[in-house]
């Protein structure tokens, strides 16, 4: 009962997000798309996507805005570029559906792949397309034993660190959302490099192979968990 409230409640916000467009800040023409800066949609009005419905979290699904039409949606909604005539011609973040309607173009089914969830992804797809991957030890709760796999953080998405078993490994059997997470280093214990991630009483310890890679671990992990992205930059330096 509990989940069906949940649902009825994102279904509600979803609705009264929509009617809020229509009413308080009308959308945009089909014509004026790209043409004239849209109403943004207030964050706050929406709990999920406003193009497939997924509810928001902080971690993994965030908040975007289509600068066409001005919804909010998640970032594999947005993941496209298309060029607006209100900003010079710029290409700037849209949806599916003004991508398409602004370039004419057919969204290709490896875009449309996207939206599998990652962990369906193999190893050797997300790694060729990562910050950082490698293989790396976690430990158990003792920190005597543990579990030695393949460890990648992608660019598509970059606050989350996935494990697979094996680096061909059709599919991720964990992940570990970064973002709020501390980077802790570890003084060096029997010639192993560990260092550990720690957010209240949830810690994780990890052993690399070399100090060299451990640091870049750390580093890559630190960004992460402060939600540093490379896109984010990218968006940055261009305003």
């Amino acid at each position: 009962q509990d989940a069906i409230d949940r649902k009825e409640k994102r279904s509600e916000t979803f609705k009264t997000a929509v009617h809020g467009l229509e009413t308080d800040t009308p959308a945009l023409k089909a014509e004026e798309l790209g043409r004239r800066a849209p109403q943004w949609v207030r964050d706050n009005l929406v709990t999920m996507c406003m193009r497939c419905r997924e509810p928001f979290n902080a971690i993994t699904r965030r908040r975007h805005h289509c600068r066409a039409c001005g919804y909010v949606v998640c970032a594999r909604c947005s993941d496209y570029k298309a060029e607006l005539q209100y900003d010079g011609n710029r290409l700037n973040r849209v949806c599916q559906e003004c991508f398409i309607f602004l370039t004419g173009h057919t969204v290709l089914e490896d875009r449309e792949g996207k939206q599998k969830g990652i962990l369906e992804k193999g190893a050797a797809e997300v790694s060729s397309r990562s910050l950082l991957c490698s293989s790396l030890q976690l430990l158990d709760k003792n920190g005597k034993g543990g579990t030695r796999g393949w460890f990648v953080i992608p660019q598509d998405d970059p606050l989350v660190l996935y494990i697979y078993a094996a680096p061909q490994d059709v599919r991720a059997h964990t992940s570990i959302p970064l973002l709020g997470y501390q980077v802790r280093d570890m003084p060096q214990s029997e010639s192993r490099h560990l260092f550990q991630l720690v957010q209240s009483r949830q810690v994780f310890t990890f052993v690399a192979d070399t100090e060299e890679l451990k640091q870049r671990w750390m580093k890559a992990m630190a960004r992460s968990a402060a939600g540093i992205t490379e896109e984010e930059e990218e968006e940055d330096a261009d305003e």
